[in-house]
């Protein structure tokens, strides 16, 4: 911007020429906006997609996909397809509600999330092995932390209690002995629904009551206090810093139980949760208060494992 007085000649003979006054603003720069990072979707996809047909493959084999193939008999392979589907279905379902409330209550109090990654296990006798989704380490504050922990266990809680229902009643009492060990939840739903067990029968489960039997084991497992699994989110909301040594002090029970009743399959668990660690990290804000409603809702989805996990899920010869 240029300001010349009109009043004074432009050239003054005695002094000479006037410069020319020039004022400028100096605008500061503005900092370039950092591009949104694109969360990662064809691995998510192919991941739940993969997931999708394992466990539709796993629910297939207790019929007899592969008595198909070695017979060469196609009506053994539909059978097994559409059995396979039953199991799949509700299990996928069961597992989708989990990581949604996880995803939507992150999304809710502005935590970046990714979407979840699902684990196939193209095996028996689940056919998966759940999913993650991974979030930022500081999370924003106590009561975010527990809302966000405890919504994927209830989310997906809620299915599986109706799907146990549902396929109880498609279920029967068959002499035989048992491969799997039943959570005291489902023995409960058994009972109501079919009456009391037989001596000498098991639940011959059908394949929509197994997913839910299988979302019993998931919950469960998720619910445990310790480190970053979605109970140990719930224990460090309610305990903060203290939850680190009743963590610890789990960790090592678990420890002493595996070895001293001899069931190593849990071992590759503990020490995958050893390796992650006991401890939380803090959130943003340790101070928020979570009110009585929460810290009752905490402590009773907590109190879940007693009724709905069971330590003998596989009953081995």
């Amino acid at each position: 911007m240029s300001s010349i007085d009109p009043s004074r000649d432009t050239f003054d003979r005695e002094a000479g020429p006037q410069p020319e006054i020039i004022l400028a603003e100096v605008v500061p720069e503005q900092p370039a906006r950092a591009r949104p990072r694109r969360r990662k979707f064809w691995l998510p996809l192919g991941l739940f997609v993969a997931t999708c047909l394992s466990t539709w493959y796993v629910g297939g084999l207790r019929v007899g996909i592969l008595a198909a193939v070695n017979s060469g008999d196609p009506g053994f392979l539909f059978e097994g397809m559409l059995e396979g589907l039953k199991y799949a279905v509700p299990l996928m379902i069961i597992l989708v509600c989990h990581e949604a409330g996880h995803f939507i209550q992150a999304r809710r109090y502005g935590v970046r999330a990714s979407l979840p990654f699902f684990i196939p296990m193209p095996f028996p006798p689940l056919g998966t092995m759940g999913a993650v989704i991974a979030m930022e380490a500081r999370i924003g504050d106590r009561r975010s932390l527990f809302d966000i922990g405890i919504t994927g266990p209830l989310a997906g809680l809620v299915p599986t209690l109706a799907f146990c229902t549902i396929g109880m009643h498609l279920s029967e009492y068959n002499p035989g002995r048992d491969a799997f060990g039943d959570p005291l939840l489902f023995e409960w739903i058994a009972r109501c629904v079919l009456g009391p067990r037989p001596a000498g029968e098991v639940i011959c489960a059908h394949p929509m009551a197994f997913a839910g039997w299988v979302g019993l084991l998931l919950t469960g497992l998720n619910l445990l206090p310790v480190g970053q699994l979605d109970g140990g989110h719930v224990l460090y909301a309610l305990l903060r810093t203290r939850a680190h040594q009743v963590a610890s002090l789990l960790l090592l029970a678990a420890a002493a139980a595996i070895v001293y009743f001899g069931y190593y399959v849990w071992m590759l668990m503990l020490m995958l949760l050893m390796f992650m660690g006991p401890n939380h990290p803090p959130t943003a804000n340790d101070n928020v208060r979570l009110g009585p409603i929460r810290t009752t809702l905490g402590w009773l989805t907590l109190a879940f494992i007693l009724v709905g996990f069971t330590p003998t899920p596989f009953l081995f010869e």
